[in-house]
Order: structure tokens, then C-alpha cells, then sequence
């Protein structure tokens, strides 16, 4: 049975194999960024703090790309969706977080919702074809290519080091604060 924090967000699993607490954890995260961003008009979304252009809008936008990047287009070797696949990123590396600006509320927590929800089953997917140790159908220019593991992990980072910035915009928006 999964317990909610006071926020609603899903408590990592205290003693679980090693899939479940990772993705415990990942779900954890993802919750997390949900909570910072839940119940935010579009100033809200495009607050910022001190000298960074960051947002929460611009974070949300940004982490849908790096759902569909590592868990579709890395893991299992599919190509860009819309809308990524009609940037022209090298004249923008920072497209995602740029454009949000442009984008609605309900759109930009759609299209994170819905990144996510291909996510999840992009993971079973990959999890029912070799585990945690299935290598991811793209790599690097040398031949190695992360395992399902590794990009579990790095999507915790992610979310986590993202969060922190969540953090401080959103209690610069309307006093929230919260782990």
C-alpha cells in the first residue's frame, strides 16, 4: 500500500526491492515538482528568481522533454514527438525553457502529464524486456549506452536538482514552502 505525505505525494517504499525503490523515488520527485507547481495561474508560471530566466513553467516544459528524450528516444531508440521533433535546438539549446512563456498553464502541465504517463509505460515496457539492466537502444559515439538503471538514477537527480529550484521560485511567488 503506498502511503501519501501530507502533500499527497508517494512515500518511497522503506524496504523493497531495488525497481520499486527506484522508482519509488522517481514517482517521489515527480509528485514533488507537481506540489510546486500545482494551483498556479501564468505569472505564476513564469516567476522567476533573482538573476536566473528560470520558471516553473520553463522547468515543467523542460522536464517533459527530458521524460520523452531518455525514456523514448534513449531507452528504447524511437524518434522525437511532437512538439520536440520540429525544433531547430541547435539554434535554441534552450528551446524548452524559452517557449514555455508562450504556452498556457493547462498546456504546459498536459504536456508534462502526458510525458509522464508515456514514461511509465515506457519503463514497464523496458523492465519486462531484460530489467534494470536492459541497455538503452541509443548511446554514445563510443558504443556504450546507459543501462535502464542508469537512467533511472539520473532521472532522480534530475527531478531532485530541479525541485530545489522549484523551491525558490514558488515560495518567491506566494510564501509556499515545503520540502
Amino acid at each position: 500500500m503506498t502511503h501519501l505525505d501530507e502533500q499527497g505525494r508517494p512515500e518511497p517504499p522503506f524496504a523493497a526491492d531495488e525497481t520499486a525503490t527506484l522508482l519509488g523515488f522517481l514517482e517521489y520527485q515527480r509528485a514533488t515538482l507537481e506540489w510546486k507547481c500545482a494551483g498556479l495561474d501564468t505569472a505564476g508560471l513564469r516567476a522567476t528568481v533573482g538573476a536566473s530566466s528560470m520558471t516553473l513553467g520553463g522547468m515543467l516544459k523542460h522536464l517533459a522533454f527530458v521524460e520523452e528524450s531518455w525514456f523514448s528516444e534513449w531507452l528504447h531508440g524511437r524518434d522525437r514527438q511532437p512538439p520536440w521533433d520540429t525544433v531547430d535546438w541547435k539554434a535554441d539549446p534552450d528551446w524548452d525553457w524559452h517557449s514555455a512563456a508562450d504556452d498556457s498553464p493547462e498546456r504546459l502541465r498536459a504536456l508534462w502529464q502526458d510525458a509522464v504517463a508515456r514514461s511509465r509505460s515506457l519503463v514497464v515496457e523496458a523492465l519486462a524486456e531484460g530489467g534494470l539492466d536492459r541497455p538503452a537502444r541509443r548511446g554514445w559515439p563510443d558504443g556504450q549506452a546507459p543501462s535502464l538503471r542508469w537512467i533511472l538514477v539520473h532521472m532522480i537527480e534530475e527531478y531532485a536538482r530541479h525541485n530545489g529550484h522549484a523551491d525558490l521560485i514558488r515560495e518567491s511567488v506566494d510564501g509556499l514552502t515545503g520540502e
